[in-house]
């Protein structure tokens, strides 16, 4: 659909803008499957449990009922936009500006959740495909939005560039040598960070470089590669 080939500018923690296309319904909707079928085996198993220590009462279902209430809420302030469900299709919440949501958007976009889901998900449905940023009701009201997590082919290249002016300085200009497969690597390997939170090909790429051409650097291995892609495209778009 035309709103999934929309892209969003997300900000990392480096100010670097990376371009993400915008969460179809076929993937909002197969995450919200995945939840369910969690949300099942929780409840039979928990029913199971409270049946074999014979346990079952008002109180102790209610109780056992809590985590599955809770669940978008908590998947989401803990795994930082994202439910299980969610993970699995790769997608998260993002504000619309491209930070990360805030507890209180969290629990704005929890509080209209059951009015979004009434009906079959009706509602939910018709504002994601209606809304400008595939937006449901409790997104239009917490100021967010759900992002596929694949970047957008050459956005971070793109960026880098656009954010660089004339009197920029290479901070390490023996990185001209280089190859253009080199920083796609490195690109690759720093939205491996920012979209799964692995750091080791970053701790690994940063090192090797930092031995190959004898740079000693305060920065932290994500600031380094960052840098390292801004010196090479205003090294390279120079000669």
């Amino acid at each position: 659909m035309e709103s999934a080939m929309q892209t969003i500018n997300v900000r990392t923690t480096q100010n670097v803008l990376i371009g993400y296309h915008l969460a179809g319904l076929f993937d909002r909707v197969l995450a919200f499957i995945v939840d369910a079928v969690i949300f099942l085996a929780y409840i039979i198993l928990a029913l199971l449990l409270l049946a074999r220590a014979n346990a079952i009462a008002t109180w102790t279902i209610i109780l056992a009922y809590l985590p599955i209430f809770f669940y978008n809420l908590i998947f989401e302030i803990t795994m930082n936009g994202q439910t299980p469900g969610k993970r699995a299709m790769a997608i998260k919440v993002v504000r619309l500006d491209g930070s990360s949501p805030t507890i209180a958007n969290y629990i704005m976009r929890f509080i209209l959740w059951p009015i979004d889901v009434v009906l079959s998900g009706s509602i939910a449905i018709t504002f994601i495909l209606l809304t400008k940023n595939s937006q449901r009701l409790g997104d239009l009201a917490a100021g967010t939005t759900v992002i596929k997590l694949v970047a957008a082919p050459h956005v971070t290249g793109q960026k880098i560039m656009q954010s660089l002016n004339d009197n920029y300085v290479a901070e390490f200009p023996q990185v001209v040598n280089l190859s253009d497969k080199d920083i796609l690597i490195i690109k690759e390997a720093l939205e491996a960070n920012v979209q799964l939170g692995n750091e080791k090909p970053i701790l690994l790429i940063a090192e090797k470089l930092k031995k190959l051409y004898g740079i000693e650097t305060n920065l932290s291995p994500s600031q380094f590669l960052y840098t390292v892609m801004k010196d090479y495209h205003h090294i390279t778009s120079n000669i």
